[in-house]
Protein backbone atom coordinates (compact mmCIF):
# COMPACT_ATOMS: atom_id res chain seq x y z
CA UNK A 1 0.00 0.00 0.00
CA UNK A 2 1.30 3.65 -0.65
CA UNK A 3 2.28 5.12 2.10
CA UNK A 4 0.00 9.02 2.39
CA UNK A 5 3.87 10.81 2.36
CA UNK A 6 5.50 8.69 0.12
CA UNK A 7 7.47 10.21 -3.19
CA UNK A 8 5.43 9.05 -5.66
CA UNK A 9 4.12 11.01 -7.71
CA UNK A 10 0.64 12.01 -8.35
CA UNK A 11 0.91 10.07 -11.74
CA UNK A 12 2.40 6.82 -10.23
CA UNK A 13 -0.36 6.71 -7.35
CA UNK A 14 -3.11 7.24 -10.30
CA UNK A 15 -1.41 3.94 -11.94
CA UNK A 16 -1.29 1.99 -8.78
CA UNK A 17 -4.59 3.01 -7.27
CA UNK A 18 -5.69 1.98 -10.94
CA UNK A 19 -4.19 -1.51 -11.49
CA UNK A 20 -5.61 -2.34 -7.79
CA UNK A 21 -9.15 -1.96 -9.42
CA UNK A 22 -8.18 -4.14 -12.00
CA UNK A 23 -8.73 -0.99 -14.61
CA UNK A 24 -7.19 -0.19 -18.16
CA UNK A 25 -6.27 2.97 -18.84
CA UNK A 26 -8.93 3.11 -21.62
CA UNK A 27 -11.70 2.05 -18.82
CA UNK A 28 -10.43 4.88 -16.19
CA UNK A 29 -10.56 7.60 -19.14
CA UNK A 30 -14.03 6.69 -19.99
CA UNK A 31 -15.06 6.56 -16.32
CA UNK A 32 -13.72 9.98 -15.55
CA UNK A 33 -14.97 11.40 -19.16
CA UNK A 34 -11.06 11.02 -20.31
CA UNK A 35 -9.00 10.04 -22.88
CA UNK A 36 -6.74 6.61 -22.84
CA UNK A 37 -3.85 9.05 -24.21
CA UNK A 38 -4.67 11.59 -20.98
CA UNK A 39 -4.03 8.78 -18.70
CA UNK A 40 -1.11 7.35 -20.26
CA UNK A 41 0.44 11.01 -19.96
CA UNK A 42 -0.85 11.50 -16.56
CA UNK A 43 0.71 8.28 -15.34
CA UNK A 44 4.19 9.33 -17.09
CA UNK A 45 3.95 12.59 -15.76
CA UNK A 46 3.76 14.29 -19.32
CA UNK A 47 0.71 16.39 -17.80
CA UNK A 48 -0.10 17.59 -14.55
CA UNK A 49 -3.58 16.91 -12.95
CA UNK A 50 -4.11 20.65 -11.51
CA UNK A 51 -7.67 20.97 -11.02
CA UNK A 52 -9.08 19.50 -8.25
CA UNK A 53 -12.48 18.62 -9.77
CA UNK A 54 -10.66 16.46 -11.44
CA UNK A 55 -8.93 14.75 -8.61
CA UNK A 56 -12.29 14.25 -6.99
CA UNK A 57 -13.24 11.95 -9.57
CA UNK A 58 -9.85 9.92 -9.96
CA UNK A 59 -10.38 9.54 -6.50
CA UNK A 60 -13.84 8.56 -6.53
CA UNK A 61 -13.34 5.81 -8.90
CA UNK A 62 -10.08 4.87 -8.10
CA UNK A 63 -11.72 3.95 -4.60
CA UNK A 64 -8.83 6.25 -2.74
CA UNK A 65 -8.94 9.54 -0.75
CA UNK A 66 -7.41 12.48 -1.89
CA UNK A 67 -4.75 12.33 1.13
CA UNK A 68 -3.32 8.64 -0.65
CA UNK A 69 -4.01 10.37 -4.21
CA UNK A 70 -1.89 13.32 -3.81
CA UNK A 71 0.72 12.22 -1.10
CA UNK A 72 -0.85 14.44 1.73
CA UNK A 73 -1.07 17.72 -0.21
CA UNK A 74 -4.93 17.69 -0.31
CA UNK A 75 -6.70 15.71 2.99
CA UNK A 76 -9.95 16.56 4.30
CA UNK A 77 -11.64 17.14 0.92
CA UNK A 78 -13.98 14.19 -0.23
CA UNK A 79 -13.01 12.19 2.88
CA UNK A 80 -15.65 9.81 2.38
CA UNK A 81 -14.35 8.93 -1.52
CA UNK A 82 -12.86 5.56 -0.65
CA UNK A 83 -16.03 4.05 0.56
CA UNK A 84 -18.01 1.15 -1.52
CA UNK A 85 -21.32 0.75 -1.95
CA UNK A 86 -22.53 -1.11 1.45
CA UNK A 87 -23.56 -4.67 -0.02
CA UNK A 88 -20.34 -5.09 -1.78
CA UNK A 89 -18.40 -6.46 1.35
CA UNK A 90 -21.35 -9.07 1.46
CA UNK A 91 -21.31 -9.83 -2.33
CA UNK A 92 -17.52 -10.03 -2.31
CA UNK A 93 -17.21 -12.61 0.59
CA UNK A 94 -19.92 -15.09 -1.01
CA UNK A 95 -17.90 -14.73 -4.26
CA UNK A 96 -14.57 -15.59 -2.24
CA UNK A 97 -15.88 -18.77 -1.51
CA UNK A 98 -16.00 -21.76 -3.49
CA UNK A 99 -19.43 -23.44 -4.49
CA UNK A 100 -18.94 -26.92 -2.50
CA UNK A 101 -17.72 -24.17 1.61
CA UNK A 102 -20.97 -21.82 0.77
CA UNK A 103 -22.97 -21.90 4.23
CA UNK A 104 -26.22 -23.43 3.75
CA UNK A 105 -29.35 -21.92 3.36
CA UNK A 106 -32.37 -22.78 5.82
CA UNK A 107 -35.79 -24.58 5.00
CA UNK A 108 -36.18 -26.78 1.94
CA UNK A 109 -34.39 -26.12 -1.21
CA UNK A 110 -36.43 -25.90 -4.14
CA UNK A 111 -35.20 -25.41 -7.89
CA UNK A 112 -38.32 -23.96 -8.57
CA UNK A 113 -38.03 -21.75 -5.49
CA UNK A 114 -34.99 -20.42 -6.84
CA UNK A 115 -36.00 -19.71 -9.99
CA UNK A 116 -39.01 -17.15 -8.60
CA UNK A 117 -37.13 -15.55 -6.41
CA UNK A 118 -34.31 -14.93 -9.23
CA UNK A 119 -37.05 -13.45 -11.23
CA UNK A 120 -38.06 -11.32 -8.53
CA UNK A 121 -34.42 -9.65 -7.91
CA UNK A 122 -34.42 -9.16 -11.63
CA UNK A 123 -37.61 -7.69 -11.71
CA UNK A 124 -37.30 -5.02 -9.19
CA UNK A 125 -33.79 -4.22 -11.03
CA UNK A 126 -35.07 -3.83 -14.19
CA UNK A 127 -38.55 -1.78 -13.35
CA UNK A 128 -37.66 -0.26 -9.76
CA UNK A 129 -37.01 3.36 -10.66
CA UNK A 130 -35.79 4.16 -6.97
CA UNK A 131 -34.13 1.96 -3.90
CA UNK A 132 -33.23 -0.92 -6.66
CA UNK A 133 -29.75 -0.70 -5.97
CA UNK A 134 -29.99 -1.38 -2.31
CA UNK A 135 -32.86 -3.79 -2.61
CA UNK A 136 -30.89 -6.35 -5.20
CA UNK A 137 -27.46 -5.72 -3.36
CA UNK A 138 -29.37 -7.10 -0.44
CA UNK A 139 -30.52 -9.89 -2.12
CA UNK A 140 -27.64 -11.40 -3.78
CA UNK A 141 -25.51 -13.07 -1.05
CA UNK A 142 -28.66 -14.87 -0.17
CA UNK A 143 -29.54 -15.83 -3.78
CA UNK A 144 -25.89 -16.81 -4.52
CA UNK A 145 -26.33 -19.37 -1.11
CA UNK A 146 -29.68 -20.91 -2.38
CA UNK A 147 -28.24 -21.42 -5.57
CA UNK A 148 -25.42 -23.27 -5.27
CA UNK A 149 -27.02 -25.09 -2.27
CA UNK A 150 -30.06 -26.07 -4.86
CA UNK A 151 -27.38 -27.48 -7.12
CA UNK A 152 -25.68 -29.33 -4.81
CA UNK A 153 -28.86 -31.01 -3.78
CA UNK A 154 -30.44 -31.62 -7.24
CA UNK A 155 -32.51 -35.00 -7.07
CA UNK A 156 -32.91 -35.20 -10.69
CA UNK A 157 -31.63 -33.96 -13.96
CA UNK A 158 -34.12 -31.42 -14.77
CA UNK A 159 -33.94 -29.97 -10.66
CA UNK A 160 -29.78 -29.71 -12.08
CA UNK A 161 -30.69 -27.80 -15.15
CA UNK A 162 -33.09 -25.62 -13.48
CA UNK A 163 -30.80 -24.89 -11.05
CA UNK A 164 -27.83 -24.33 -12.77
CA UNK A 165 -29.65 -21.88 -15.61
CA UNK A 166 -30.77 -19.99 -12.75
CA UNK A 167 -27.74 -19.44 -11.39
CA UNK A 168 -26.52 -18.31 -14.57
CA UNK A 169 -29.18 -15.52 -14.91
CA UNK A 170 -27.82 -14.30 -10.90
CA UNK A 171 -24.43 -13.83 -12.13
CA UNK A 172 -25.46 -12.16 -15.02
CA UNK A 173 -27.29 -9.85 -12.35
CA UNK A 174 -24.69 -9.78 -9.66
CA UNK A 175 -22.21 -8.39 -12.84
CA UNK A 176 -24.34 -5.93 -13.96
CA UNK A 177 -25.27 -4.40 -10.38
CA UNK A 178 -21.51 -4.96 -9.18
CA UNK A 179 -19.85 -2.91 -12.79
CA UNK A 180 -22.97 -0.03 -12.24
CA UNK A 181 -21.68 0.28 -8.30
CA UNK A 182 -18.17 0.81 -9.47
CA UNK A 183 -16.83 -3.07 -8.83
CA UNK A 184 -15.15 -4.17 -11.96
CA UNK A 185 -13.12 -6.82 -10.82
CA UNK A 186 -15.66 -8.83 -9.05
CA UNK A 187 -17.82 -8.42 -12.03
CA UNK A 188 -15.30 -9.92 -13.79
CA UNK A 189 -15.46 -12.58 -11.05
CA UNK A 190 -18.88 -12.85 -11.54
CA UNK A 191 -19.34 -13.06 -15.43
CA UNK A 192 -16.76 -15.86 -15.84
CA UNK A 193 -18.43 -17.97 -13.35
CA UNK A 194 -21.50 -17.44 -15.18
CA UNK A 195 -19.62 -18.09 -18.63
CA UNK A 196 -18.00 -21.68 -16.92
CA UNK A 197 -21.72 -22.70 -15.85
CA UNK A 198 -23.34 -22.07 -19.26
CA UNK A 199 -20.39 -23.95 -20.86
CA UNK A 200 -20.88 -26.88 -18.52
CA UNK A 201 -24.55 -26.92 -19.29
CA UNK A 202 -24.12 -27.09 -23.37
CA UNK A 203 -26.61 -24.97 -24.19
CA UNK A 204 -25.64 -22.62 -27.01
CA UNK A 205 -28.16 -19.97 -26.56
CA UNK A 206 -27.20 -20.06 -22.69
CA UNK A 207 -23.34 -19.80 -23.80
CA UNK A 208 -23.81 -16.89 -25.78
CA UNK A 209 -25.73 -14.48 -23.23
CA UNK A 210 -23.16 -15.80 -20.99
CA UNK A 211 -20.42 -14.05 -23.27
CA UNK A 212 -22.23 -11.21 -23.94
CA UNK A 213 -22.39 -10.88 -20.15
CA UNK A 214 -18.34 -11.17 -19.64
CA UNK A 215 -18.22 -8.79 -23.33
CA UNK A 216 -20.16 -6.53 -21.61
CA UNK A 217 -17.44 -6.25 -18.22
CA UNK A 218 -14.20 -6.45 -20.55
CA UNK A 219 -16.04 -3.31 -22.40
CA UNK A 220 -16.27 -1.17 -19.57
CA UNK A 221 -13.39 -1.48 -18.36
CA UNK A 222 -11.10 -0.72 -21.33
CA UNK A 223 -10.22 -4.47 -22.18
CA UNK A 224 -12.36 -4.13 -25.73
CA UNK A 225 -9.80 -5.84 -28.52
CA UNK A 226 -10.50 -8.79 -25.95
CA UNK A 227 -14.04 -8.20 -25.77
CA UNK A 228 -14.55 -8.29 -29.22
CA UNK A 229 -12.49 -11.76 -29.68
CA UNK A 230 -14.52 -13.56 -27.04
CA UNK A 231 -17.47 -12.39 -28.55
CA UNK A 232 -16.66 -13.28 -32.42
CA UNK A 233 -15.37 -16.76 -31.26
CA UNK A 234 -18.69 -17.48 -29.43
CA UNK A 235 -20.42 -16.32 -32.50
CA UNK A 236 -18.73 -18.55 -34.76
CA UNK A 237 -19.01 -21.73 -32.37
CA UNK A 238 -22.69 -21.22 -31.26
CA UNK A 239 -24.44 -19.92 -34.77
CA UNK A 240 -28.30 -20.62 -34.59
CA UNK A 241 -29.42 -22.35 -37.83
CA UNK A 242 -32.92 -21.76 -39.58
CA UNK A 243 -34.76 -23.84 -36.74
CA UNK A 244 -33.52 -22.30 -34.24
CA UNK A 245 -35.60 -20.97 -32.16
CA UNK A 246 -35.94 -17.18 -31.67
CA UNK A 247 -34.58 -17.35 -27.43
CA UNK A 248 -31.36 -18.35 -29.61
CA UNK A 249 -31.38 -15.64 -32.41
CA UNK A 250 -31.95 -13.28 -30.09
CA UNK A 251 -29.03 -13.90 -27.79
CA UNK A 252 -27.53 -14.18 -30.68
CA UNK A 253 -27.75 -10.49 -32.02
CA UNK A 254 -27.14 -9.19 -28.89
CA UNK A 255 -23.81 -10.68 -28.66
CA UNK A 256 -23.42 -9.09 -32.53
CA UNK A 257 -24.20 -5.70 -31.00
CA UNK A 258 -22.59 -6.02 -27.60
CA UNK A 259 -19.19 -6.79 -29.87
CA UNK A 260 -20.03 -3.91 -32.40
CA UNK A 261 -19.94 -1.53 -29.43
CA UNK A 262 -16.38 -3.13 -28.29
CA UNK A 263 -15.16 -3.06 -31.70
CA UNK A 264 -16.06 0.95 -32.18
CA UNK A 265 -14.23 1.81 -28.73
CA UNK A 266 -11.02 -0.22 -30.74
CA UNK A 267 -11.46 1.94 -33.41
CA UNK A 268 -12.48 -0.78 -35.81
CA UNK A 269 -15.15 0.94 -37.44
CA UNK A 270 -15.80 -1.40 -40.33
CA UNK A 271 -15.74 -4.56 -38.24
CA UNK A 272 -17.97 -2.53 -35.71
CA UNK A 273 -21.12 -1.90 -38.62
CA UNK A 274 -20.49 -5.52 -39.89
CA UNK A 275 -21.46 -6.83 -36.51
CA UNK A 276 -23.96 -4.00 -36.37
CA UNK A 277 -25.67 -5.57 -39.39
CA UNK A 278 -25.42 -8.95 -38.29
CA UNK A 279 -27.37 -7.63 -35.16
CA UNK A 280 -29.61 -5.94 -37.81
CA UNK A 281 -30.12 -9.16 -39.58
CA UNK A 282 -30.86 -11.50 -36.23
CA UNK A 283 -33.76 -8.62 -35.54
CA UNK A 284 -35.14 -9.72 -38.75
CA UNK A 285 -35.63 -12.90 -37.45
CA UNK A 286 -36.56 -12.40 -33.85
CA UNK A 287 -39.25 -9.90 -34.77
CA UNK A 288 -40.73 -7.82 -31.82
CA UNK A 289 -38.18 -6.83 -29.39
CA UNK A 290 -37.23 -9.45 -26.65
CA UNK A 291 -35.43 -10.06 -23.47
CA UNK A 292 -33.68 -13.50 -23.55
CA UNK A 293 -31.45 -13.69 -20.48
CA UNK A 294 -32.09 -9.99 -19.57
CA UNK A 295 -29.96 -8.95 -22.67
CA UNK A 296 -32.73 -7.18 -24.48
CA UNK A 297 -32.65 -7.66 -28.29
CA UNK A 298 -34.73 -6.30 -30.94
CA UNK A 299 -35.47 -3.58 -33.42
CA UNK A 300 -35.89 -1.17 -30.99
CA UNK A 301 -32.32 -1.69 -29.57
CA UNK A 302 -30.76 -1.97 -32.82
CA UNK A 303 -31.87 1.34 -33.58
CA UNK A 304 -30.31 2.71 -30.43
CA UNK A 305 -27.22 0.96 -31.05
CA UNK A 306 -26.80 2.38 -34.58
CA UNK A 307 -27.31 6.06 -32.23
CA UNK A 308 -24.50 4.97 -30.30
CA UNK A 309 -22.48 4.02 -32.94
CA UNK A 310 -22.22 6.87 -34.86
CA UNK A 311 -21.70 8.90 -32.37
CA UNK A 312 -18.62 6.93 -30.99
CA UNK A 313 -17.10 7.46 -34.59
CA UNK A 314 -17.27 10.86 -33.19
CA UNK A 315 -20.56 12.09 -35.60
CA UNK A 316 -22.48 13.51 -32.69
CA UNK A 317 -24.99 15.50 -34.77
CA UNK A 318 -26.05 12.88 -37.34
CA UNK A 319 -26.22 10.26 -34.36
CA UNK A 320 -28.83 12.93 -32.86
CA UNK A 321 -30.50 12.99 -36.28
CA UNK A 322 -30.55 9.29 -36.10
CA UNK A 323 -32.68 9.43 -32.19
CA UNK A 324 -35.03 12.05 -33.66
CA UNK A 325 -36.34 9.00 -35.10
CA UNK A 326 -35.96 6.22 -32.23
CA UNK A 327 -39.46 5.94 -30.37
CA UNK A 328 -38.29 4.47 -26.91
CA UNK A 329 -39.99 1.39 -25.95
CA UNK A 330 -41.55 1.85 -21.94
CA UNK A 331 -41.73 -2.16 -22.01
CA UNK A 332 -37.71 -2.22 -22.39
CA UNK A 333 -35.78 -2.55 -19.04
CA UNK A 334 -35.47 0.68 -16.72
CA UNK A 335 -31.36 0.43 -17.63
CA UNK A 336 -31.50 0.27 -20.89
CA UNK A 337 -33.54 3.07 -21.47
CA UNK A 338 -31.55 4.79 -18.98
CA UNK A 339 -28.09 4.44 -20.98
CA UNK A 340 -29.42 5.35 -23.87
CA UNK A 341 -31.05 8.64 -22.64
CA UNK A 342 -27.76 8.98 -20.71
CA UNK A 343 -25.91 8.60 -24.58
CA UNK A 344 -28.24 11.65 -26.34
CA UNK A 345 -27.20 13.52 -23.47
CA UNK A 346 -23.75 13.38 -24.11
CA UNK A 347 -24.36 13.82 -28.05
CA UNK A 348 -26.51 17.31 -26.82
CA UNK A 349 -23.45 17.97 -24.34
CA UNK A 350 -20.78 17.61 -27.13
CA UNK A 351 -23.21 19.55 -29.79
CA UNK A 352 -22.95 22.43 -26.76
CA UNK A 353 -26.36 22.46 -27.04
CA UNK A 354 -27.18 23.51 -23.40
CA UNK A 355 -30.93 23.91 -23.02
CA UNK A 356 -31.59 20.06 -24.43
CA UNK A 357 -28.38 18.76 -22.05
CA UNK A 358 -30.48 19.92 -19.17
CA UNK A 359 -33.67 18.91 -20.55
CA UNK A 360 -32.81 15.51 -20.85
CA UNK A 361 -30.66 15.77 -17.34
CA UNK A 362 -33.85 16.40 -16.14
CA UNK A 363 -35.92 13.10 -17.37
CA UNK A 364 -33.08 10.98 -16.47
CA UNK A 365 -33.40 12.15 -12.86
CA UNK A 366 -37.38 11.60 -12.91
CA UNK A 367 -37.44 8.57 -14.59
CA UNK A 368 -34.04 6.69 -13.03
CA UNK A 369 -33.01 8.89 -10.23
CA UNK A 370 -30.76 6.19 -8.70
CA UNK A 371 -28.90 5.28 -12.42
CA UNK A 372 -27.85 8.85 -12.83
CA UNK A 373 -25.53 9.07 -9.67
CA UNK A 374 -23.30 6.29 -10.75
CA UNK A 375 -22.46 7.69 -14.32
CA UNK A 376 -19.88 9.58 -14.69
CA UNK A 377 -20.73 11.10 -18.26
CA UNK A 378 -23.89 12.68 -16.14
CA UNK A 379 -21.28 14.05 -13.67
CA UNK A 380 -18.88 14.86 -16.52
CA UNK A 381 -21.88 17.02 -18.32
CA UNK A 382 -23.16 18.61 -14.85
CA UNK A 383 -19.67 19.78 -13.55
CA UNK A 384 -19.11 21.38 -17.66
CA UNK A 385 -22.50 23.19 -17.87
CA UNK A 386 -22.13 24.64 -14.14
CA UNK A 387 -19.52 26.80 -15.50
CA UNK A 388 -21.76 28.00 -17.67
CA UNK A 389 -25.38 27.83 -16.47
CA UNK A 390 -27.74 30.63 -17.59
CA UNK A 391 -30.83 31.70 -16.14
CA UNK A 392 -33.41 29.58 -18.78
CA UNK A 393 -31.88 26.32 -16.77
CA UNK A 394 -30.03 27.37 -13.79
CA UNK A 395 -32.63 25.72 -11.50
CA UNK A 396 -33.09 22.67 -13.23
CA UNK A 397 -29.46 22.02 -13.69
CA UNK A 398 -28.93 22.78 -10.12
CA UNK A 399 -31.56 20.07 -9.18
CA UNK A 400 -30.19 17.75 -10.73
CA UNK A 401 -26.17 18.77 -9.17
CA UNK A 402 -27.45 18.30 -6.02
CA UNK A 403 -28.88 14.73 -6.40
CA UNK A 404 -25.75 13.54 -7.76
CA UNK A 405 -23.32 15.68 -5.48
CA UNK A 406 -22.45 18.24 -7.10
CA UNK A 407 -21.69 21.53 -5.97
CA UNK A 408 -22.97 24.09 -7.36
Amino acid sequence: MLSARSLFSIGQRVKYFRERRGISQRGLGELIGRSENWVYKVEHEQIPVDKLSLLLDLARVLRCTLENLTGGFLSGVGAGLDTEHEHVPAIRGALSLPSSVVPPVAGPLCARAFERDVDAAWKIYETQSKGRYQDVGARIPLLLRQGNAVLRAAASGAEERTALRQLVRLYSLMQIWLRRVGEPTLARVAADRGLSLADSAGDPALIEAAAWNLSCVLTSVGEVRDSVELARATIAACAPGDTSSREHWSVHGALHLQAAVAAARATKGPAAWDLYRGAKSAAARVGSGRNDWHTCFGPDNVAMHEVHLTAEEGNASEALRLADTVEINPRLPLERRTRYLIEVMNCNRIQRDDYATVHVLTKLMDQSPEEIVFSPLVREAVTELLKRERPLFRDALRTVAGHIGVAA
